[in-house]
């Protein structure tokens, strides 16, 4: 600091390279949204950094800079910048948006090594036009936005670097809803250089990828003194929003207090907004309606306060919440008001389908509020109003939605035949939410698959920089040891050991890796594979106008898919889960053909479900085999039962059992039809139960033969499970 005494005291204000890309930001900012700006402070001739420059927002907001001289701090568009230093005058900067902003402090004159400085700061500008790019097309294109974090990772040459570069690569799967990549890219941002900013982050994803333990062990590692008022209250806001995830409710009401303190002492608004709402919720889930109700009252009216959409939103919460209640007439005038304000701030804002801003949404809501008071003209008008706006927008969902209440509404007031036209609509509503609900499946499927292997990119391009540095190491050792013949000689052998020993060290981790991928991908067919077949027994309940067994359908392959794909991404799973699975699974075949078959699952009661592993899914197709082709052509009732049974102290035992047609005449109806192709399902289990034997040495084995010598000579499977 010494020699900032002879500096000239006034600064010059300037922006980074990427600031022309950043503008583009503007488009999408809202005016009360808060956002991170990034800035720093040096020395202008020398590029070097000004540690401890404090640096302060008008609204409560502070931090200092780092040993890097740079500093992070949370803002809106319109606050003050305050960058306050003993050495230098103040200066106030008006925040446009989020800009990188560098504070230069200019000397009496240049000094002589200004050439070779200016290229490592062009160096370092390339690498934050860089991230400054990933920011912009965050939200707008995820592919383009991980490429340019690895182009900046190309280019980047500290630690720092790396750290910012996958924040912002997290910050993209946080968007994007990846929270796994989320995840595992903040660690490692976290691992090159430790912020609280990251961490908070890092909370936030593992929350939401529902590890929330981890999330709550996060949070509480953090240093609470080290923290801004912001930073404090979104982390109190986090941990009430774990303990809400896990229905602890006193548990997240004292966290949101707190963090409401905070907010209100330091007078951080919007918090204390959210916080209200917050609280409101967690009390109306505890079934305390008057606190609930005095919280949402002042939310609401802080939020009238805020921007228009602010406050359209919390009034559609007050009025969910009057729905809760019953009082139909207060959540009719809530959402009435609702609607004029979104009708308002529809042309300055873009709201797509899933949001609750929608003007379809919220007619439904009303023509259903109008619909539980019996006022059925008042119902029915707005409920066209929701269809028409629902086609306008191609709201499937809502249009779906509002024209089954619609036909519902016609039969309460009589007008029967318009009622049924309404419900043949909804039957074709339906028919085409389904076809693009594949669609979606489909495109999610190919969008997650490409996002992977850019992450997987990203991450060989570390590894490439990892092996770059080794191979400029060897070279320094080889140059070094051509100087003495006998530690040459030495040398060379240890590396030729050390290699052929990472050498095989990679092979096999490679061989481990390819396994992992084989295994991902087989899942990744069962899935779809069940799901369409689910969703054609689904098809034939709605064929036959049997909604209410389609409903009931449907309700339990939810808890079921919910199940599936919770443990799609596992090689094990606990057998206690399988169990679970199989009795839905099972439950819902039975449902739709009770006439052909009965069924019993047998589980020796001296197993504990939780010493044995098994790969998910792994006995389905078996069970589906035997439904399908064996039992559903039986001309009588036939019978599927299911014994686990455990012979040893480390090994089970799972038999299932049909006395279906079995596997000959199964074959012969298919070839003589030629409707059906083999099973998938029965394929993809030889390759996972190949791969796993080869990965884990012979866990799981698989024998199937005839179960009986009679007639219908059925299919026995016998699947036996050894423990770790």
């Amino acid at each position: 600091m010494k020699l900032l005494a002879k500096y000239i005291p006034f600064l010059c204000l300037v922006f980074s390279a990427g600031f022309m890309l950043a503008q583009e930001r503007n488009d999408v900012i809202s005016t009360e949204k808060r956002f991170a700006v990034r800035g720093s402070v040096v020395e202008s001739d020398t590029n070097n950094p000004i540690p401890n420059v404090n640096i302060e927002v008008s609204g409560g907001a502070y931090t200092t800079t780092d040993a890097f001289g740079e500093f992070r701090i949370e803002a809106k568009k319109g606050d003050e910048l305050i960058v306050r230093q003993k050495d230098f005058e103040t200066v106030y900067y008006i925040i446009k948006n989020s800009e990188r902003i560098k504070v230069e402090v200019q000397p009496n004159k240049m000094d002589e090594y200004e050439s070779e400085l200016f290229k490592s700061r062009a160096a370092t500008q390339v690498f934050k036009s860089l991230i400054d790019s990933a920011e912009v097309y965050l939200k707008k294109d995820a592919k383009k936005s991980i490429q340019f974090v690895a182009d900046a990772l190309k280019d980047s040459k500290s630690v720092k670097e790396n750290s910012e570069a996958y924040e912002v690569l997290g910050d993209v799967y946080m968007h994007w809803k990846q929270y796994d990549l989320a995840v595992s890219n903040y660690r490692i941002s976290i691992q090159n250089r430790a912020t609280n900013t990251v961490k908070i982050k890092l909370a936030k994803a593992y929350q939401l990828n529902k590890n929330y333990q981890e999330s709550l062990a996060t949070y509480n590692d953090i240093d609470k003194t080290e923290l801004s008022n912001w930073q404090l209250v979104v982390l109190y806001e986090g941990v009430g929003d774990v303990h809400q995830n896990t229905k602890t409710f006193d548990a997240a009401i004292d966290a949101y207090t707190e963090g409401l303190k905070v907010a209100q002492k330091h007078l951080i608004t919007p918090k204390v907004t959210d916080l209200n709402s917050k609280i409101a919720q967690v009390y109306d889930a505890k079934g305390e309606s008057q606190k609930a109700k005095g919280y949402f009252n002042e939310s609401l009216k802080l939020a009238k306060t805020q921007n228009k959409k602010r406050g359209v939103e919390e009034k559609i919460k007050v009025a969910d919440f009057q729905n809760n209640l019953s009082d139909y007439s207060s959540e009719i005038e809530l959402r009435k008001e609702a609607l004029e304000a979104i009708n308002e701030i529809e042309s300055d804002s873009v709201f797509d389908n899933e949001s609750a801003l929608t003007p379809q949404k919220q007619n439904y809501k009303i023509g259903n509020a109008y619909a539980l008071q019996k006022d059925f003209g008042q119902a029915i008008t707005y409920l066209e109003k929701s269809i028409e706006e629902a086609d306008d927008k191609e709201d499937l969902i809502v249009q779906k939605d509002a024209t089954r209440k619609l036909s519902e509404v016609l039969r309460d007031a009589g007008k029967f035949d318009k009622a049924l036209v309404a419900y043949q609509k909804y039957v074709d509503l339906v028919d085409k939410v389904y076809s693009k609900k594949e669609q979606e499946i489909s495109q999610a499927a190919r969008f997650s698959k490409d996002i992977v292997s850019k992450q997987n990119r990203i991450l060989s391009l570390e590894s490439d920089r990892a092996l770059s540095e080794s191979k400029y190491q060897l070279n320094i050792q080889q140059a070094r040891t051509q100087k003495l013949i006998i530690y040459s000689l030495i040398g060379g052998v240890l590396l030729l050991l050390v290699t052929a020993f990472l050498m095989f060290k990679y092979i096999k981790q490679q061989r481990l890796a390819n396994n992992l991928l084989a295994l991902k991908t087989l899942r990744s067919q069962m899935n779809p594979h069940f799901i369409f077949n689910a969703l054609n027994s689904v098809n034939s309940f709605i064929a036959s106008n049997d909604e209410r067994t389609a409903n009931k359908y449907l309700s339990d392959f939810s808890l079921l898919m919910r199940a599936v794909l919770e443990n799609s991404e596992e090689d094990f799973i606990p057998l206690e889960k399988e169990i679970e699975l199989l009795e839905l699974y099972t439950k819902l075949e039975h449902f739709r053909f009770k006439d052909k078959f009965d069924y019993n699952i047998t589980v020796d009661k001296n197993i504990n479900g939780s010493d044995f592993v098994i790969p998910p899914m792994l006995l389905q197709p078996y069970i589906e085999n035997a439904v399908w082709h064996g039992l559903r052509y039986k001309k009588t009732k036939g019978h599927l039962n299911i014994e686990i049974t455990q012979n040893k102290a480390d090994e089970i035992k799972i038999t299932i059992t049909d006395d279906g047609i079995g596997r000959e005449k199964s074959k012969a109806l298919k070839t003589e039809n030629q409707q059906k192709q083999n099973s998938k399902g029965m394929g993809n289990i030889k390759k996972r139960v190949s791969i796993l034997n080869a990965m884990y040495k012979d866990k799981v084995d698989v024998f199937i033969d005839d179960f009986q010598n009679k007639e219908d000579k059925g299919t026995k499977v016998i699947v036996t499970l050894k423990k770790d």
